[in-house]
């Protein structure tokens, strides 16, 4: 009986990895992509800063603008309690006595003190 041999050239190597397909992309496209989502964060980021700038700016010069508005309007104000006052003080004196020193307008300074004198 004859001796069984190899085949001519041999066996066929034993399999023994798992043969898992690779899936998805390479590595170099999602580095590519990653930077490019970057880019356009950056970018974004970038006009949104100049953006934030701008509107800071427009609103400093807004504000700047009101000044003489809100100005007038506190001197209208402040003219209309002067003549108030001087209607109150003439009703209640009678008289056109002078009151002050000089016809002169002088802006009212109000200095709060506490009602108590603590110690």
């Amino acid at each position: 009986m004859p001796q069984d041999m190899p085949p001519q050239g041999g066996y066929a190597p034993v399999q023994y990895k798992r043969n898992v397909p690779a899936r998805g992309f390479r590595p170099v496209t999602y580095l590519v992509g990653m930077h490019l989502v970057m880019a356009y964060g950056y970018y974004k980021l970038f006009h949104g800063v100049r953006e934030q700038h701008e509107l800071a700016r427009e609103k400093m010069w807004s504000r700047l603008h009101l000044v003489p508005l809100l100005q007038a309007e506190e001197d209208r104000d402040q003219v209309r309690r002067h003549f108030a006052d001087k209607a109150r003080e003439k009703e209640l004196l009678g008289s056109e006595q002078k009151v002050y020193n000089s016809d002169r307008f002088i802006r009212p300074t109000f200095v709060y003190t506490p009602s108590q004198v603590t110690q």
